[in-house]
């Protein structure tokens, strides 16, 4: 936390293709060691191939998988009296989409297909259809902030 004023937000540039704010900080996180154009090549190649497997427009596709994917609720760990307790704690919008992202990798880069381009575009096809490792990922932390609901007065 800074002591003088709040951080501000850097600008990220929109990706070529889709021109889309998503799209871009997707392919950041996707991204190792700096190899955006790597990056670029698996994430669109894994576009085309959900483009063409739902018949539908492969941005929607993305933005639907997105959607289903983000948490609504958290639980954060607060320490009261000696004991720490599971706080639920809702979240804002920037948290649920860097959430999404990340849990859409993990799960990508679980999946046991030959390569990340087929990896990733199952995984977005199943997310579309709220199924798959990231939507389990979400369910598994709704369940975990349903079943310490009863803390939630330790929110602060």
């Amino acid at each position: 936390m800074p002591r003088k004023g709040s951080v501000s937000k850097r600008k990220i540039t929109l990706d070529s293709k889709y021109n889309d704010i998503i799209v871009s900080k997707f392919l950041n996180s996707l991204m190792y060691d700096g190899k955006k154009s790597t990056a670029e090549k698996i994430l669109y190649a894994a576009m085309d191939i959900v483009a063409e497997k739902s018949g539908k427009d492969a941005l929607e596709v993305f933005h639907q998988a997105m959607d289903n994917i983000k948490p609504s609720v958290e639980v954060r760990p607060r320490r009261v009296g000696g004991a720490t307790y599971q706080v639920p704690m809702d979240l804002n919008p920037f948290r649920k989409q860097s959430l999404a992202i990340r849990w859409l990798l993990d799960a990508t880069r679980k999946r046991s297909e030959k390569s990340m381009v087929q990896k990733l575009s199952a995984e977005l096809l199943d997310a579309s259809e709220n199924r798959g490792g990231a939507i389990k990922k979400r369910e598994d932390t709704h369940k975990m902030a349903d079943a310490n609901r009863a803390f939630a007065h330790y929110r602060w």
